[in-house]
Parts: structure tokens; C-alpha cells; sequence
């Protein structure tokens, strides 16, 4: 990898996300608790929520990662309030597909996701960038779990 292809990779735009990211924390008392765990750069974020209905109705994560996956998690913690399974589901189907595939960026309203795209030509930061959506998801899966109960 060469010294000019890192310093595109983490753009400018991409360290701003990173340095801002809303809805740090967690949660007094969450219906679920998610930790998801990058292997290859040990990049990990915990994500607390509160659903109700099927919508996101209180969120907190605490990121610690790297600068990819701090932004991935900028861009989830400003657009997942009312989002449902659903948005998250699909936003992070896209979000690899951008990725992995030569897909578009994520619809909105993650579709600030787009900034990553650089980060195509490095498959060891992808699983980083979708932690927060991964855990997203299967915090709600859980949240609905216990709803049932």
C-alpha cells in the first residue's frame, strides 16, 4: 500500500466524521446490548438501543475503532433514530455492496456512507466499517427477542 493511496484514503471528510460522532455512550437501561469485533484490526463497537414499535427509539454506542469505522459509526448514530430493521438491514447490504461489489453508496439516509467508497481496495477495513451497522441490527433482532418473551 502506498504512502499517497493511505493519505486518500482518510480524507479529510472521512477524519471529520470520525472526530464528531453522535450518540456516544451508553444506554441507563437498554432493551439490548451488542458488541461486534473487527478480528483483523480488533476495531469493536458496542451498541445499546431501545425500540419501540420497530423503530430505534433511543441509541448509544461506544465506538473504538479506527478512523473508517469511527466514520461508518458518525454516520449511523446521526441517521438511527426511527430508522426500523428494515432501513438498517438494507443500509448495511449496501453499505457492503458499495464495498465489496461496485455498488452505489447507501440510499438515504445513510447515504453520507458514500465518503468510504476510497476504502473499496482495502478489504481489511471493511468488516471495521460495518461493525456499527451489524451491531445495529442484531441489537434490534434482540430488543424484538425479549419484546416477545
Amino acid at each position: 500500500m502506498a504512502e499517497t493511496d493511505l493519505i486518500k484514503l482518510y480524507s479529510g471528510r472521512i477524519l471529520e466524521l470520525a472526530s464528531d460522532i453522535p450518540r456516544t455512550g451508553r444506554l441507563d437501561q437498554p432493551q439490548a446490548t451488542v458488541t461486534r469485533r473487527s478480528p483483523l484490526c480488533g476495531s469493536n463497537v458496542t451498541v445499546d438501543i431501545v425500540v419501540e414499535g420497530d423503530r430505534v427509539a433511543e441509541f448509544a454506542q461506544d465506538v473504538r475503532a479506527c478512523a473508517l469505522g469511527q466514520a461508518a459509526a458518525s454516520v449511523v448514530g446521526a441517521n438511527v433514530i426511527g430508522r426500523t430493521r428494515s432501513e438498517i438491514a438494507v443500509a448495511r447490504d449496501q453499505l457492503e455492496a458499495m464495498l465489496t461489489a461496485d455498488g452505489p453508496a447507501p440510499d438515504a439516509p445513510f447515504d453520507d456512507l458514500q465518503v468510504l467508497v476510497p476504502a473499496k481496495e482495502f478489504k481489511n477495513r471493511h468488516k471495521s466499517i460495518l461493525l456499527a451497522l451489524e451491531a445495529t441490527g442484531e441489537a434490534m433482532d434482540r430488543a424484538a427477542e425479549s419484546a416477545c418473551a
